[in-house]
């Protein structure tokens, strides 16, 4: 489904999210979890069963406060150290045992990446999204790749969406950002002026080129 996009002509560049929006994979999802409630429960000295709690606790706090709250930063709030977490991320995380390469998805970014400028905008530690990339078919089809370690501040973060643009020689007009997750991935492009694409399967994301080559074509 479309959240907020209109077909226009002047767009140059898409800026994909990764985890959840190229590719779903529930078990994967746990995996992580997993991985950020042994990291907070290290943190804090308590049991595993307690550090879930707390995570989960403090997102949906969060989230009620000011939309959607991403993992990391209810860790952020019980304390933790987003480099020490995703430093954990990459060393607990095997996405070889949940992932493997994804036909469609590779078919639709070569062609888009035809007629426009592919870029990948995540939240994920670049070798844990390097590996995913990799086990997907999808490495090496985007111009830039844009992670956490550029900033360490994880999306929504307006200073670091400035220095992509600024990066890529776009202004946000020229800009249509593809995520899963409106609040996380696009109500701050959105509202900057960029086209935005909510996906929430893989049929959405396969409805993209479509949308496109109708005035793009």
């Amino acid at each position: 489904m479309a959240t907020g996009f209109t077909l226009r002509s002047d767009i140059k560049a898409l800026l994909f999210d990764l985890d959840g929006t190229l590719y779903a994979s529930e078990p994967l999802g746990r995996a992580i979890m997993r991985s950020a409630v042994g990291y907070i429960a290290d943190l804090k000295g308590v049991e595993g069963a307690e550090a879930d709690r707390l995570i989960r606790e403090t997102k949906k706090r969060l989230s009620a406060a000011g939309g959607e709250a991403t993992l990391s930063i209810a860790c952020v709030e019980l304390g933790g150290d987003l480099r020490e977490l995703h430093r954990r991320f990459a060393a607990d995380i095997r996405p070889e045992l949940f992932l493997s390469r994804s036909a469609r998805v590779v078919e639709l970014l070569l062609a888009l990446g035809a007629k426009f400028e592919l870029y990948l905008y995540t939240n994920n530690n670049r070798p844990l999204a390097e590996r995913i990339m990799t086990l997907l078919g999808i490495a090496g089809l985007f111009r830039q790749i844009f992670s956490i370690e550029d900033t360490w501040c994880p999306k929504p973060d307006r200073t670091g969406l400035e220095e992509i643009f600024r990066r890529i020689g776009k202004i946000p007009e020229e800009c249509l950002f593809v995520g899963d997750r409106y609040d996380v991935d696009l109500r701050l492009p959105a509202e900057m002026g960029s086209a935005v694409y909510l996906v929430k399967t893989t049929d959405d994301l396969m409805h993209l080129c479509t949308l496109l080559n109708r005035e793009n074509v």
